[in-house]
């Protein structure tokens, strides 16, 4: 997910997010990002007469530098939540202000000092009708290459996922995923690694799928929701749905911050919870939100399917994504 912004835009963005009457949010992109300017920043300019100026993709090597050099542009930012532990303990993010930011309804799995939850997801094996002979049932068909052949896609970023993913297909019990056992993870990914298409962002999985250039993969649920909205003939799994959530920060040094607690307030509320799920198909944080939600939207979230879920273990990774990453993109290079 990676952005290169000119040395002039970057100039501008942080003149702009100098003003006190202004801020940066920085997100995924894509249907994502859209869905959190519609559900929480319009109602917080609305409300508080700030405007939100819009940058991304999230990238976390630009993140760490703004806050490194002492110029950071970006005033809340998107991430997922293995990252947000780590750039905590490196202090890269400034602490939470809960007098501002209500906490009692915010579920505790995905509130640090540093962090409060945007949304909660999950990875579900995605596949297009067109393109696929049969229904894959889980993500053992993803490593098949006899009875669907075709090319898979997954996510390129050394993130939590795709290793698990590659043991469960293996036969590893999903109690038993961690720790990882990385040499037996590679060596299954290894059987079908010339059929892999990378995706690096989530408009960039949407398209695979929908065109069939892939003809199935690894997608966020609410990716899926997407194309299946857009009228896509695409199917999905929840079979080992596997869950995590994004995280929503400020960069150590905002030149807002006071703009950035105020809009987490309202990113975190009830009714924008509440908006963001049902334009997304991502479950919301706020516990209280879906008193706010009609009930078939509450029934297709990642939490209607309990059965086989996975938790994705972010603190495992928070304290084992560098030497994975070192590890997956030399890899990935072979």
């Amino acid at each position: 997910m990676k952005l290169i912004l000119t040395g002039l835009l970057a100039g501008l963005l942080a003149a702009t997010a100098a003003h006190a009457d202004e801020m940066v949010f920085t997100s995924w992109g894509g249907t994502t990002q859209e869905a959190q300017t519609k559900s929480w920043a319009a109602p917080f300019e609305a409300s508080s007469g700030i405007k939100v100026l819009q940058d991304g993709p999230t990238d976390y090597g630009k993140l760490k530098a703004m806050v490194e050099g002492g110029s950071v542009a970006w005033d809340v930012v998107d991430v997922e939540m293995d990252f947000a532990i780590k750039a905590a303990k490196d202090g890269l993010l400034e602490p939470i202000d809960f007098s501002v930011v209500p906490k009692a309804d915010l579920d505790p799995r995905f509130t640090t000092d540093h962090a409060v939850g945007s949304f909660y997801y999950s990875f579900v094996l995605a596949w297009n009708k067109g393109a696929v002979s049969g229904e894959p049932t889980g993500w053992a068909d993803m490593f098949d290459l006899t009875k669907f052949p075709g090319k898979r896609t997954f996510y390129k970023w050394s993130a939590p996922g795709v290793i698990e993913i590659a043991l469960l297909a293996d036969g590893v019990p999903a109690d038993k995923l961690y720790p990882l056992d990385l040499d037996r993870a590679f060596k299954k990914l290894d059987t079908i690694k010339p059929e892999i298409v990378w995706w690096d962002s989530g408009a960039q999985s949407q398209q695979l799928i929908a065109s069939g250039e892939a003809a199935f993969g690894q997608l966020w649920n609410g990716r899926v929701f997407a194309l299946e909205q857009d009228g896509a003939d695409v199917g999905a799994s929840w079979n080992q749905n596997m869950t995590a959530a994004d995280v929503l920060v400020i960069p150590k040094g905002s030149k807002n911050k006071a703009s950035a607690m105020k809009f987490l307030a309202t990113a975190t509320s009830p009714k924008s919870q509440a908006m963001f799920a049902e334009a997304s198909g991502y479950a919301p944080i706020n516990t209280a939100a879906k008193a706010e939600m009609p009930a078939d939207v509450v029934k297709s979230l990642p939490d209607a399917y309990v059965d086989g879920q996975i938790d994705l273990d972010m603190n495992y990774w928070a304290e084992n994504r560098d030497a994975i990453a070192e590890r997956w993109y030399a890899w990935q290079a072979k």
